[in-house]
């Protein structure tokens, strides 16, 4: 369970606040504890306690440190925002080369390198019940409360998500990128991906378009699905000291550059944009 902090109280007379004050609850993660302090006839007497509550999540990819990429930068800022909250934050993701076992990261993040090697695009090999044993230990010696997991192509995520939700855990799918349906790979990970999050608690999305491609793969009820769109971290990027001059055009590509993210029509394109706006 998420540790406590009382923030406050306050006295009630009404059943109707007591049901206002839980949606409350649900709606800010500002937990309330009700005590029935006395009654009368018509009246309730209730006193609410007001809590932060603190969880402690589980950050779960095939995709963490070293290896680089966008899903990996993500989980990383977004474990170090939530180790500022106050939250408690431990990440599973396979072994990369020596690196296996338990590591600490910045702000105390701990990180399972667990000792599985990846078999095809840092992707550990599926076998739906073989992690198992790991998933319940770590879930159970770090008294997780809630399970996060991120990108639809990592197979650790999809069991450790299936296997948390079987266990009674909270979970929440973050789908970081578009995927087609007409080829066997989309097919086949659209299948996975119904199975997956038929109970999932919630999922995020990083645009309107991608929760639209998620819904439609998936079949998640559209009210389950959110939008949180990437952040620029401003004390790492910051305007630019000189503006550049109206006639000058700069084209900026934020993509790692591999074939699924279109980097051979990049090549393609640079020189074409280059011909049409020789002041770019």
């Amino acid at each position: 369970m998420p540790k406590r902090r009382v923030l406050g109280e306050k006295r009630l007379e009404s059943r109707h606040f007591v049901s206002s004050l839980e949606s409350l609850e649900r709606q800010t993660g500002i937990g309330l504890h009700f005590k029935v302090t006395s009654q009368a006839p018509g009246k309730i007497y209730v006193i609410a306690f007001m809590v932060e509550l603190k969880h402690r999540i589980l950050m779960v990819s095939d995709f963490f440190y070293p290896n680089f990429g966008g899903v990996e930068n993500h989980i990383y800022y977004l474990s170090q925002c939530l180790l500022k909250l106050g939250h408690k934050v431990v990440v599973l993701t396979h072994a990369y080369g020596n690196r296996s076992g338990v590591r600490y990261m910045t702000g105390g993040l701990k990180v399972y390198y667990v000792p599985w090697r990846p078999f095809l695009m840092q992707n550990t090999f599926p076998t739906i019940y073989g992690t198992f044993p790991i998933i319940r230990t770590i879930l159970l010696r770090e008294k997780i409360s809630l399970v996060h997991g991120h990108q639809a192509f990592s197979t650790l995520c999809h069991e450790t998500l299936m296997h948390s939700r079987t266990m009674g855990y909270k979970v929440v799918f973050t789908d970081h990128s578009l995927y087609g349906f007409a080829d066997v790979g989309s097919i086949h990970m659209n299948k996975v991906l119904q199975f997956t999050l038929a109970d999932v608690t919630r999922a995020i999305c990083v645009s309107h378009t991608s929760k639209e491609n998620t819904v439609l793969r998936s079949g998640l009820p559209p009210e389950k699905v959110f939008v949180i769109p990437n952040a620029v971290d401003t004390a790492m990027f910051k305007p630019a000291q000189v503006r550049l001059g109206r006639d000058e055009i700069v084209i900026v590509v934020i993509s790692r550059l591999v074939y699924r993210k279109g980097a051979d029509l990049l090549v393609e394109v640079i020189p074409e944009v280059c011909r049409l706006y020789p002041n770019g």
